[in-house]
């Protein structure tokens, strides 16, 4: 039996496939290219020295995604696949429930078609909103404030709605908090077609002098130095996190976080990476975002308890990956 993942080639998917093959699982990874690179199918066998087989397809697509559950032993899905740029699906909300909404409801409906009732989601930690006080739990409210985590938020209910009408499903709902660096061979890594939305992309395009300084979006927060302060995460840990919520997954509904517990600013990670790398890292300060919480970390003690899974690395291990792999001359991705 087979774990089809959607959006396998993204950063946090094509990680999770390292994981899931190291851990003997067999991987079906579908994607469509639309924010990651083909090459990243031959980095990935050369990484885990299996091959893997790729479907060519876009989330929408109900014909293909029959396909591909008529020609593979599918009985797990983790789903990645989706839109995921707040600033872009503000500008663009149509295409945001379009691509994330209605993709997730065609997945969902082969998936019953097909008997296949075992859900891992991507979520994240936007479903939060503004948070009255930090850490976030899972039981704390849910208020997204832009078009990208109101569709987390829409799948995440759709899940419920889906559950209560059929208690044979089992879904996780995994809120991710901020992913950086990179698998520890450098070749694979986040490097987001067209402008990256992300702090560790921008520090590494900034560090390695292909834009003149980092944007630092204000610095009047009321935090200890005046800027947002995050829940950091490496993306191995959360990769690892996936691999947990398979084979922890139950009949229900269950929402994990999935972060250190730990919140950093974003002059913390700066100062953190110049220390790490020796590595020159202009920046300059400008206006706040419209949208930015001021901070935003969780508390992920019920994935620690009911997964057995929590994070390993620090801030200074995220840094050192993603400077390795922005620096290998054979990185292919």
């Amino acid at each position: 039996m087979a774990v089809l993942i959607t959006g396998g080639t993204g950063y946090i998917g094509s990680h999770t496939v390292v994981e899931l093959v190291g851990a003997g699982k067999e991987a079906v990874i579908l994607d469509n290219f639309y924010n990651s690179k083909p090459e990243i199918i031959g980095v990935l066998k050369e990484i885990t020295g299996s091959e893997i087989k790729f479907c060519d397809v876009d989330i929408r697509d109900e014909a293909a995604l029959e396909k591909v559950f008529g020609e593979n032993a599918v009985d797990e899905v983790i789903h990645f696949a989706g839109y995921k740029a707040v600033a872009e699906s503000v500008a663009k909300p149509l295409d945001y429930y379009g691509n994330n909404v209605c993709g997730a409801v065609a997945l969902l409906g082969v998936m019953k078609k097909f008997g296949c009732k075992r859900f891992v989601f991507s979520s994240s930690a936007t479903v939060y909103g503004m948070p009255e006080k930090v850490p976030v739990t899972e039981t704390s409210a849910l208020s997204a404030i832009n078009p990208y985590g109101r569709t987390k938020l829409i799948i995440e209910d759709i899940c419920r709605d889906i559950y209560n009408s059929d208690n044979e499903w089992s879904f996780s709902l995994l809120r991710y908090f901020n992913p950086v660096g990179a698998h520890e061979s450098g070749k694979l890594r986040e490097d987001p077609n067209g402008l990256p939305n992300n702090l560790m992309p921008i520090i590494l395009r900034a560090a390695t002098g292909e834009i003149p300084a980092l944007d630092v979006y204000g610095n009047d927060y009321p935090t200890p130095d005046g800027t947002c302060v995050r829940d950091y995460i490496h993306v191995v840990d959360l990769a690892k996190g996936h691999v947990a919520a398979l084979n922890g997954m139950k009949k229900g509904v269950e929402a994990y976080n999935l972060g250190t517990g730990k919140g950093y600013s974003v002059l913390e990670m700066i100062e953190t990476f110049k220390r790490v790398t020796g590595a020159p890292l202009p920046y300059r300060f400008v206006p706040r975002r419209a949208g930015d919480a001021a901070q935003c970390w969780s508390d992920p003690s019920k994935a620690k308890r009911e997964l057995n899974w929590e994070a390993k690395f620090d801030i200074e291990k995220m840094c050192a990956d993603a400077w390795r792999a922005a620096r290998n001359k054979d990185y292919t991705k």
